[in-house]
């Protein structure tokens, strides 16, 4: 089936997650790429670890209750900086291929969505600092359901919303746990390996593996 929808994860495919510690790096003080990288990998447990237990906490509030975690596992940083990494959260950088990609498919005539984990109001915000606004057909919250990635019902929200079969949609993420979930749903699956991360589950692989964004126009 052709593709006619492309669906985009946001952070860490779209987004940047750590630029927020980034820019505050000098204040946060030498423990800053540590404390970034805890406050990702907290931020991802919780979700999946909420859902397990079926005791929902929105995104925003697990990234807050991250934040305090990579504070604590991270005494030599400063936490007076609380608020203002999460101010910078909210605006993360945007990968510098973004735009032109999404333009590019747009050009194509394809639709265009964004389906993360975040709020509708985390969303907003960073696709509009990232001068997104207007490129996408649909901003897609698990939000909606309660429920995260990668949960079926999630992903359910891309096919409900443009209503079209599974396969009849391309998935990228850089998180390679959101690519098996994709794929087991049936939808055809780009990694997005910024990372150079080693491959993992292995019996649900994806379509083809990126770098970054830039080849999605050539596949």
């Amino acid at each position: 089936m052709a593709i006619s929808v492309y669906v985009f994860d946001a952070y860490g495919t779209l987004f940047d997650v750590h630029s927020a510690v980034r820019r505050h790096a000098g204040a946060v003080g030498p423990d800053a790429e540590r404390l970034s990288a805890v406050w990702r990998a907290k931020q991802l447990e919780y979700s999946w670890v909420r859902t397990l237990m079926g005791r929902y906490q929105d995104f925003w509030t697990l990234t807050e209750q991250a934040l305090d975690v990579a504070f604590a596992a991270c005494p030599s940083a400063d936490p007076a900086r609380k608020a203002d990494l999460l101010e910078a959260y909210r605006s993360l950088d945007c990968y510098p291929e973004v735009p032109g990609v999404l333009d590019g498919l747009k050009k194509r005539g394809c639709r265009l969505g964004v389906l993360s984990n975040g709020t509708a109001d985390m969303l907003a915000d960073a696709i509009s600092a990232g001068g997104l606004a207007g490129l996408f057909d649909a901003v897609l919250s698990a939000d909606e359901i309660r429920t995260y990635k990668t949960a079926e019902t999630a992903y359910e929200l891309a096919t409900t919303h443009f209503r079209v079969y599974p396969e009849a949609i391309s998935f990228q993420s850089s998180n390679r746990w959101d690519v098996a979930g994709a794929s087991a749903c049936g939808f055809r699956t780009i990694w997005i390996n910024r990372a150079g991360a080693p491959e993992e589950y292995v019996d649900l692989p994806p379509a083809a593996t990126l770098s970054t964004l830039d080849g999605l126009l050539s596949l």
